[in-house]
């Protein structure tokens, strides 16, 4: 019979350890934490739950960090998921099947829907999306630092039920997200010799605003669906900004 294994990348996630490692057990065989350097219970709690612990240290690369995870398991088949997420009891019966049916013809996709700052969004930024998390062991590998995604030749189906993911907690745990990501990603889009300018920062700016506000239609999730579409332009902004700072310092 084939086995699954779950993956979650840690960093600091005491308040959501437990919990996530409950409702992954629901369908898995093994759990596998993969912790950059927690300095709070994520450790403790965790092997406290069953789930296996490895150590990566942290290089501003989500890639590198599941990537590694793949080298921790012999598991026939592996399933993504992160700390803030939770998977729907309708999901965990379709993983259980996919994974005893062990067609290794294909990777699966799981509708996620997000919940932020206590509200549920349909529209805009959060949008409900489609991300593709179970595959069989050996046919995956990730790419970029920022905003990772697989690569994956099999055929994709999705499955029933969703992902509930559980981001930002309050507009501090939002901040600190912002600085990272922004940071990490103009520095990679830098080294791949992505430029810009700075009329190009607005228009860059600007048009993540008018997707997400009339092509995705975040006024439809009213006050915090609008307020996320302007968060969206200054994320967008700063992003630019900090590439057009590399750009300047490396001309000098």
């Amino acid at each position: 019979m084939s086995t699954l294994s779950i993956l979650i990348l840690t960093k600091n996630e005491q308040d959501n350890i437990v919990d996530v490692i409950r409702n992954a057990f629901q369908c898995a065989d093994e759990v596998i934490i993969i912790d950059s350097g927690s300095t709070d219970n994520t450790v403790k709690l965790a092997e406290r739950e069953g789930a296996s612990v490895c150590y990566r240290a942290w290089d501003d690369d989500f890639a590198a960090q599941r990537n590694f995870g793949l080298i921790q398991t012999t598991a026939d088949w592996v399933f993504y998921l992160d700390a803030d997420e939770r998977l729907s009891s309708e999901l965990i019966d379709a993983v259980h099947r996919a994974a005893a049916l062990n067609d290794t013809t294909k990777q699966y996709s799981i509708q996620r829907k997000s919940v932020a700052f206590g509200t549920k969004f349909g529209h805009g930024v959060l949008y409900p999306d489609y991300v593709s998390r179970m595959f069989p062991r050996t046919a995956v590998h990730w790419v970029h630092k920022i905003h990772e995604h697989p690569e994956c030749k099999l055929i994709t189906e999705t499955l029933p039920g969703h992902i509930e993911h559980y981001t930002y907690k309050n507009w501090h745990h939002w901040e600190g997200k912002l600085c990272q990501y922004t940071t990490i990603w103009a520095e990679e889009a830098f080294k791949r010799g992505k430029r810009t300018s700075l009329s190009g920062i607005f228009l860059h700016s600007l048009g993540g605003f008018f997707k997400m506000f009339i092509v995705r239609a975040g006024f439809l999730d009213g006050w915090m669906g609008t307020y996320m579409c302007f968060n969206h332009f200054f994320y967008t902004m700063l992003k630019y900004l900090k590439l057009y700072e590399l750009q300047r310092k490396s001309d000098l």
